[in-house]
């Protein structure tokens, strides 16, 4: 079975709670200090995105799911802090934005109490403004890819002769190591209205600032709120989600210890009774549950949910090979979910199984329905297809 996992960046200044994040994600150990450059390589983890499971609509019991909830993996990298100037190979830039490449989507991790400078350094807390961090990292990535676009440039332009469409797909060429296509290139052309051929260094970094946010979409994580006041909190837009990294991380680590009942995305937690809790960790479990209750979570998987289905437009589907029991060829019930791109069809589905499963595709059945459906039909978040495919 061929598989492609999706991938998330976390990206932000230093000290801004990234690893946090990514700790709390992933429950993978890694190092989490109070000074800059805490992750100098970057992490490499699985997320998972939350999803209802469709075992208990059908009456069945999966095995694949928890309390009726799927968690299906995305890749997450924690890449090391970015600071102003970053694109000039200042702090750890140029390292920072390589491991950008590969990412569908970035998280970007502010630190919204205010309590870090520029570059990651502590400062009285509210003294300086998330929004700062916010429009860097955008500034940062759009004049990385412009340096890269204004080196290969006149080059391109040479070898495309004056006509666009060559131009486009060469520059493509270039940026092929970013995962930069010629559709993404065209769009961007087409929002910014800029010549390529005339394009001066202003017109690049619109053009790249543009290419940047249809290629690197971001979804903005104001982490640190529960350090943040409300006052300071209306100040920000209203669509950045509120975050606790901290506070998540602490609930996993209460769930693994055997205190409480909770699931990543859960607004609330439970106690277990059985369990005797100590005054302090009482006072520290209320203290988690105030701050839930103020952002109805913690923020951390409702951002990576946001990310996947949201910003990257993507949908669930479920293949299996009995549509009369939802099984595969082992008997398990819903044993796979992929995540796949919004106006994805049966055809592109099989592709993603196995190749050889796209070569042979012959029809496919919904397995709710039990119909046959056409190779064309768009793919619905949920649906249980069947695919009859030639091969074996």
């Amino acid at each position: 079975m061929s598989i492609t996992m999706i991938t998330l960046a976390l990206a932000g200044k230093p000290n801004c709670g990234k690893s946090t994040f990514f700790k709390a994600a992933t429950l993978a150990d890694v190092e989490i200090a109070n000074y800059p450059f805490t992750t100098i390589d970057a992490n490499h983890g699985v997320a998972y995105a939350r999803v209802p499971c469709p075992c208990r609509e059908l009456g069945l019991d999966c095995g694949q799911c928890t309390d009726g909830v799927r968690f299906i993996g995305v890749g997450l990298v924690d890449v090391a802090g970015l600071v102003p100037d970053a694109h000039l190979g200042k702090g750890l830039g140029n390292q920072f934005l390589d491991h950008l490449r590969s990412a569908d989507a970035i998280i970007q991790v502010v630190d919204a109490s205010g309590s870090t400078d520029a570059e990651g350094n502590p400062v009285d807390p509210g003294t300086h403004d998330p929004m700062e961090d916010v429009r860097f990292l955008r500034y940062e990535m759009a004049m990385w890819v412009s340096g890269i676009i204004e080196k290969h440039l006149p080059r391109l332009t040479r070898a495309a002769q004056g006509k666009e469409p060559a131009l486009i797909e060469h520059l493509a060429e270039a940026l092929a190591g970013l995962s930069i296509s010629a559709e993404d290139i065209r769009a961007a052309v087409d929002t910014t209205d800029v010549d390529l051929f005339k394009a001066d260094a202003d017109a690049l970094c619109r053009f790249s600032d543009e290419l940047v946010s249809i290629n690197k979409p971001m979804v903005v994580l104001l982490n640190k709120a529960d350090m943040a006041t409300d006052e300071m909190l209306q100040k920000l837009p209203a669509e950045m989600i509120r975050a606790t990294a901290a506070g998540e991380l602490a609930l996993r680590n209460a769930t693994s210890a055997g205190l409480i009942r909770y699931l990543p995305g859960d607004s609330d937690f439970t106690e277990i009774e059985s369990v005797e809790i100590s005054p302090q960790q009482k006072k520290g479990l209320a203290m988690l549950r105030d701050q839930m209750k103020r952002f109805e979570g913690t923020g951390v998987q409702q951002a990576i949910n946001h990310a996947v289905f949201s910003t990257l437009q993507m949908i669930v589907v479920y293949p299996v090979e009995d549509e009369t029991h939802f099984t595969d060829g082992k008997d398990r019930v819903l044993p796979d979910a992929f995540l796949m791109k919004k106006g994805s069809n049966p055809r592109d589905l099989a592709f993603r199984v196995h190749t050889d499963i796209g070569k042979g595709f012959l029809h496919a059945i919904d397995a709710r329905t039990k119909m046959r459906i056409k190779d064309t039909t768009e793919l619905k978040d949920g649906d249980i297809i069947r695919i009859v495919s030639a091969a074996k």
